[in-house]
C-alpha cells in the first residue's frame, strides 16, 4: 500500500486525484488532505475519505472545521495554521505527495515534500515558476521523484526516452512542443475581449479547472507558465520550447527529436489520465477516463499563437529568457491581477497591462535563495496593488483599437 497525501484536495486537481484513488482501495491508502480555508468541502472529503489527518492553513477555517464535523471523524487528526501543509508533506507515513495548492502559497509545502524525499507529483506550476532551481536542487539533494502532472508537461514526459528524470536534458530531444486550446477568446475579436466579463474567462470550451487557472488559460499566461516550467523540468532554454495552438485539447503535447521523429501523447482532456500516470507510473493504472475515439474525433487543428493578440505569453516568454527572479515577478503580478479582474476591479487587457508595469518596476535579479524569491514575489504583488488602485492599467495602453 502506497501512502498519498493530497495537498489542495478541494480543487479540480485534488478532487481529481481523490476520484482516482478511491478507484484503487488496494493499491493506496490516503494519508492526508488539505487545503486553505474550504471549510465544507473538506469537511466532506474527510466523512467520505477518512483520511488519518486532514490539515487547513487559516487557523479560523480550521476551528471552523473542528466545529462543523464535532467528532464525526474520530480517526481523522486536524491540523492547523501556516506549517500544516508542510507538516503534512513531510509525514512519514505517505511515500508520495500530490502537490495540487494554487499559486504561490503551495511553495513551502512542495518544497518540503521534495526535502523529505517524497514522491512529487507537481501540479502547483507556480512552485518551478517561482524557484525552479531551488526546487530542482531539492529534489537532487533529498533524493525526491519529480512527477509532472500538468497535461502538457506529462505527455512531454511520457514522450520521453526511457529512464528520462526530471531535471536531466533527455537525450536525442531537438524541441518540445506545449499545446494549448487558445482558451475562450481563441478567436474573439479586439473588442470583445476587451470587454470580457469573468464568467466569460472562466468557461473554458475543454477542460473544467478552478477560476484562477481558466482565467490564465483565456490570457494565455498558463501557457507562458508552462514554458518557463517546462525550462526548469526538461533541462531546456526557452529557444527550444515551443508552443502551438490546438483547439480540440486531443494532443497533450509532442516531442521533437534530432532524426525528424515527432512523439505526441492524445487522450481525452481529462485530468485524470496524467494523475493516473504519475500515480501508477511506472506501471499504468486505470482512470476513469473515457477512451478516446480517433474517428470520432476527426480532425486535429494546429496554429501559431497570436503573441499580439495574448500579451501575457510574450511577457512570461520574455521572462523565461531574462531568468533569475524574472518568472517570480511575472507570477506575483499575474496573481494579483487576475483576482483583481476576478472581482470585477480590472478590465481584462488589464492584466496584462499591470503585469508589463510591475516587471518595468521591478528589477530581475538572481536567485540566492528562498529569502530572494520571497521578497521579491513581496515587492511584486505591492507594486502591482498599487498599480491596480492608481488605476494605471486603464491608461492609454492601446489593446488592439480598445483602451486598457
Amino acid at each position: 500500500m502506497i501512502g498519498v497525501v493530497v495537498l489542495g484536495s478541494t480543487g479540480s486537481i485534488g478532487e481529481s486525484t481523490l476520484d482516482v484513488l478511491a478507484r484503487h482501495p488496494d493499491r493506496f491508502r490516503l494519508v492526508g488532505i488539505g487545503a486553505h480555508k474550504s471549510v465544507e468541502k473538506l469537511a466532506q472529503q474527510i466523512l467520505r475519505h477518512r483520511p488519518a489527518y486532514a490539515a487547513l492553513a487559516d487557523e479560523r477555517a480550521a476551528r471552523e472545521l473542528a466545529d462543523r464535523l464535532a467528532g464525526a471523524a474520530p480517526g481523522t487528526r486536524l491540523l492547523a495554521g501556516p506549517e500544516a501543509l508542510t507538516e503534512l508533506a513531510t509525514l512519514p507515513e505517505a511515500q508520495c505527495v500530490m502537490a495540487a495548492i494554487v499559486g504561490a502559497a503551495g511553495l513551502p509545502s512542495t518544497l518540503a515534500a521534495a526535502h523529505a524525499g517524497k514522491r512529487l507529483l507537481l501540479a502547483n506550476k507556480e512552485s518551478l515558476v517561482m524557484s525552479g532551481p531551488l526546487l530542482m536542487q531539492a529534489v537532487r539533494e533529498g533524493g525526491a521523484t519529480l512527477l509532472p502532472i500538468d497535461s502538457e508537461h506529462n505527455a512531454i514526459f511520457q514522450c520521453l526516452p526511457h529512464g528520462s528524470r526530471a531535471g536531466e536534458t533527455p537525450a536525442g530531444v531537438r524541441r518540445v512542443l506545449l499545446t494549448a486550446s487558445g482558451g475562450p477568446f481563441r478567436d474573439a475579436t479586439p473588442e470583445v475581449i476587451a470587454a470580457a466579463t469573468p464568467e466569460e474567462a472562466v468557461a473554458h470550451p475543454n477542460w473544467v479547472m478552478g477560476r484562477k487557472i481558466s482565467v490564465d488559460s483565456a490570457t494565455l499566461m498558463n501557457k507562458g507558465l508552462e514554458l518557463i516550467e517546462a525550462c526548469f523540468l526538461f533541462a531546456l532554454p526557452p529557444e527550444r520550447v515551443d508552443i502551438v495552438i490546438h483547439p480540440q485539447s486531443i494532443i497533450h503535447s509532442l516531442v521533437e527529436y534530432v532524426d525528424g521523429s515527432i512523439l505526441a501523447q492524445l487522450g481525452s482532456p481529462d485530468m485524470r489520465t496524467p494523475i493516473a500516470h504519475a500515480l501508477g507510473w511506472p506501471e499504468r493504472i486505470a482512470s476513469g477516463v473515457a477512451f478516446l475515439d480517433l474517428v470520432k474525433t476527426a480532425r486535429l487543428d494546429f496554429r501559431a499563437p497570436d503573441f499580439e493578440r495574448f500579451r501575457c505569453l510574450a511577457l512570461a516568454q520574455s521572462a523565461a529568457r531574462a531568468g533569475g527572479l524574472a518568472p517570480v515577478v511575472l507570477n506575483a503580478a499575474n496573481e494579483i491581477a487576475v483576482q483583481a479582474f476576478l472581482e470585477r476591479q480590472l478590465n481584462f487587457p488589464g492584466i496584462a497591462s499591470v503585469i508589463e508595469d510591475v516587471i518595468t518596476r521591478c528589477p530581475a535579479g538572481s536567485i540566492g535563495g528562498l529569502d530572494e524569491v520571497l521578497a521579491a514575489d513581496a515587492e511584486a504583488r505591492r507594486r502591482a496593488r498599487e498599480c491596480i488602485e492608481a488605476g494605471s492599467a486603464r491608461k492609454v495602453r492601446s489593446y488592439g483599437g480598445a483602451t486598457a
